[in-house]
């Protein structure tokens, strides 16, 4: 059998086919999930590409789609291919971690021996004085690597496993600010240079 009569085959309509259009919709879906998490955090250079690449798999899924409208199958592997693309995104995007976070925690405790642990594996940590419902308690920052983050929440819950706190994706950092590099000043060093100047 040539390759021209295996495409005409109940074979491939019905069995090679939908699996052809669920693994392009993973693969679209995919993209557009990574593409729209590049485009928050402000990484415009790589979102085009992906952008080209999504649009291109998109078309040819749809094109047979529309060759096919009387088979409910293919709407099914379209479908199915959409929602397992939404799931690999998210898993890709986490294996990835790009981009910056800041890490906020409120504590009640002396927060000194957890601002050493954090400086000492090269995390900068400003602190606030703070005033809550249950009284005085202190708000630590930390601006880190988002991959950086599985290190930093063990240090935190070890210093205080009933402490509050938050992640959150930023879209832009300065390059002072940013942490583990030779040109970094801190946000502590920041902080003293506004201080200075008022």
């Amino acid at each position: 059998m040539d390759y021209t009569s295996f495409l005409s085959t109940n074979t491939f309509t019905y069995m090679v086919l939908p699996l052809l259009i669920f693994l392009a919709r993973i693969c679209d879906v995919t993209l557009d999930t990574v593409r729209v998490i590049y485009l928050n955090r402000g990484m415009k250079h790589i979102v085009p590409i992906l952008g080209f690449f999504e649009v291109l798999i998109w078309l040819l899924a749809i094109g047979q789609i529309m060759k096919n409208l009387t088979s409910p199958i293919h709407y099914i592997a379209y479908a199915s291919g959409f929602a397992a693309g939404n799931w690999v995104g998210i898993m890709v995007e986490e294996k990835l971690s790009v981009g910056t976070v800041l890490v906020r925690v409120i504590t009640k405790r002396d927060p000194a021996p957890l601002i050493e642990h954090l400086r000492k594996e090269g995390h900068t940590t400003t602190v606030h004085e703070a005033y809550g419902e249950t009284g005085p308690s202190k708000i630590l920052f930390t601006v880190a690597k988002r991959k950086e983050i599985k290190n930093i929440i063990p240090i935190i819950k070890e210093h205080n496993p009933n402490a509050f706190y938050t992640i959150e994706d930023m879209r832009y950092v300065s390059e002072t600010q940013t942490p583990k590099t030779s040109r970094r000043i801190g946000l502590s060093g920041l902080m003293g240079r506004f201080r200075k100047t008022k």
